[in-house]
């Protein structure tokens, strides 16, 4: 979609042209319904319109019923922020007494959008023409203010006293990147805007080693997929790792706990990829009056039952044998039919154990499999 295509949208005429194309989608196959907008409409609006209704439906699920009224380009959209963690990111800049932030390479302006709507002054910048107009036209639809300009973020000056917010793109042409030296802007020009008032939204497998000295990094979660880590430049840093578990809104942060290691006892708990990803493991099992399985295990154990949003909860009713043909005995006594095996630490494929015991019982169960103080250990568990 070029920008004269996307403006034209925007008008009445083309307003309505979406209108009629939501109405009908699913009503009239898509080629009907094309062949029938084009007698009447130029033949790269009714494209434009119908890619913005499939992009909108497909948008719900990461930004909820504000989707219907936002524009979006599919690339834009597969790198958007979850409009729950962006609102979480927005709240928390607004209440470290920051007013005004500059969102550099803003895209279609999801996360403009949520920090408008926590209550700050925002400014976008996107190098994209066509982008940027979107940017704009989505804080129009949701009555925000703010403003957006084309330009390149690399050589925009940015007052001291307000907040910058980036989002390194993670692709090339030869796609996803993982090596932060390959991001855009490069990561010299992040860690340098990390010195300042800045948040750096980047992906949640960043090592600990990269993240610079002063910086706090927030590994995030969403209705349990690890989604990403936040890096608060230093003036805004209040620790040095942090975890935070949404929509529960659970937090937990780096105290520099000595991992304890004993015994299973009566229940089992499974932190949440942010808490493990943050180096948290330890803290969580002070916190939980527990201790790990293995030193080298992420599974807590507690003699007493306490439930987290920090981590999935289970009751041991007992161990099992690990070895295939004595597990699979044990799970026929048990009249196993339905099986999750949930494993770490060991070297199980749990679709083809699954496959290969072969169970035929009337009963449903979840087995854990790990180390359990260096030795293979399997658990018989029940979620709490």
């Amino acid at each position: 979609m070029d920008l004269p295509t996307f403006e034209r949208l925007l008008t009445p005429e083309g307003q309505e042209l979406l209108a009629e194309v939501h109405a009908r989608a699913g009503v009239e196959s898509d080629l009907a319904l094309g062949t029938r907008l084009r007698r009447s409409h130029p033949v790269e609006l009714v494209a434009a319109a119908v890619t913005q209704n499939h992009l909108r439906g497909l948008a719900r699920r990461k930004l909820g019923d504000a989707a219907a009224s936002l524009y979006f380009t599919h690339d834009a959209l597969e790198q958007a922020t979850r409009a729950s963690v962006a609102d979480h990111r927005a709240r928390r800049l607004a209440a470290s007494g920051v007013t005004a932030v500059t969102d550099l390479g803003c895209g279609v302006g999801g996360d403009l959008v949520a920090f408008a709507r926590a209550g700050l002054r925002v400014r976008g910048i996107e190098l994209d023409p066509v982008r940027a107009a979107i940017a704009r036209a989505n804080l129009d639809a949701l009555g925000l203010d703010g403003t957006v300009d084309v330009a390149d973020a690399t050589q925009v000056d940015v007052p001291a006293d307000e907040a910058v917010f980036l989002d390194p793109a993670r692709r090339d042409g030869r796609g996803r990147v993982f090596d932060p030296e390959r991001m855009t802007p490069p990561w010299d020009v992040v860690t340098d805007r990390l010195r300042g008032l800045a948040v750096v939204k980047t992906m949640p497998g960043i090592g600990h080693d990269v993240v610079p000295d002063g910086v706090e990094a927030e590994w995030v979660s969403d209705g349990g997929s690890l989604v990403e880590a936040c890096l608060w430049g230093v003036p805004l840093a209040s620790v040095e790792r942090r975890a935070t578990v949404l929509p529960a809104g659970g937090e937990l942060v780096a105290r520099g706990e000595t991992p304890v290691v004993g015994a299973v006892g009566g229940f089992l708990h499974e932190p949440d990829d942010a808490v493990i990803r943050a180096g948290l493991v330890a803290e969580l099992a002070a916190d939980l009056g527990g201790r790990l399985v293995d030193p080298h295990i992420a599974y807590v154990t507690t003699d007493d039952e306490v439930t987290t949003p920090l981590a999935a909860s289970f009751r041991v009713v007992r161990e099992l044998p690990f070895r295939e043909k004595p597990l699979k005995a044990a799970l026929q006594d048990l009249d196993v039919g339905t099986l999750t095996i949930k494993k770490r630490g060991v070297d199980v494929v749990p679709e083809q154990l699954v496959k290969r015991l072969k169970l035929r019982g009337r009963v449903t169960a979840t087995v854990v499999m790990t180390r359990v103080d260096g030795e293979g250990t399997a658990l018989l568990v029940e979620r709490l």
